[in-house]
């Protein structure tokens, strides 16, 4: 029962978090005609041989190519090899800074002792709402230059991306705080009792999730 409460509360906070937040063989080649050609058995029969032409698709050189081993003649004019192409990789989830109306950070708490829910989301200018369980927002507020600047900080020492998406207890804590982060296009949950420790300074640097 614990546990199915502790993983209860994270799957309400993640989800919570992702709610607010605002991959021919078919016989004959090149149209060559299985049948034989007529002259060619006429040719069969007389002992004389006959002349044949290319099977149609078969590539020719060139005028002014070189075949291989040869030097090319001064003033022949050679193409150049077309460039190989190359195929940028996928970007991975950017931490960038955002824009001023852009959502920063969002944290989503819930549990404790009253079992409450509440979500702070904080925009990229240090504006932000606080919301309750049922997403209503119940209070509005700026962060000051140097508390934005501290919680930027904070951001950027916590390494999201190295981050374990879920950090939970092994035994259950009942009436403890699970919180859920979004930032920079990661989530990341974990139980008060076990928070990694880059995270309590994000904590540290975020307004109050009740409001004053």
């Amino acid at each position: 029962m614990g546990r199915a409460r502790a993983a209860a509360a994270v799957a309400v906070a993640v989800a919570a978090v992702t709610a607010l937040g605002g991959c021919s063989d078919d016989g004959a080649k090149d149209g060559a005609s299985a049948t034989p050609d007529a002259s060619a058995s006429a040719s069969a029969s007389t002992g004389t041989p006959t002349p044949t032409n290319p099977p149609s698709g078969t590539a020719t050189e060139a005028p002014g190519t070189p075949s291989p081993g040869q030097t090319p003649n001064p003033g022949t004019s050679v193409p150049p090899e077309p460039a190989p192409s190359t195929s940028a990789p996928a970007p991975a989830p950017s931490a960038s800074t955002p824009a001023a109306g852009e959502t920063l950070v969002a944290v989503t708490r819930s549990g404790g002792i009253a079992g409450k829910t509440a979500t702070l989301i904080i925009k990229g200018d240090g504006s932000f709402l606080r919301l309750n369980a049922k997403a209503e927002t119940v209070d509005r507020g700026k962060l000051s230059a140097a508390a934005l600047t501290k919680l930027r900080t904070a951001l950027q020492k916590a390494d999201f991306p190295r981050l374990p998406r879920i950090s939970m207890p092994k035994q259950p804590v009942f009436d403890s705080f699970t919180y859920a982060f979004r930032h920079g296009g990661y989530e990341v949950a974990a139980d008060q009792t076990t928070l990694p420790q880059p995270l309590e300074g994000v904590l540290g640097a975020l307004p109050s999730f009740e409001p004053s």
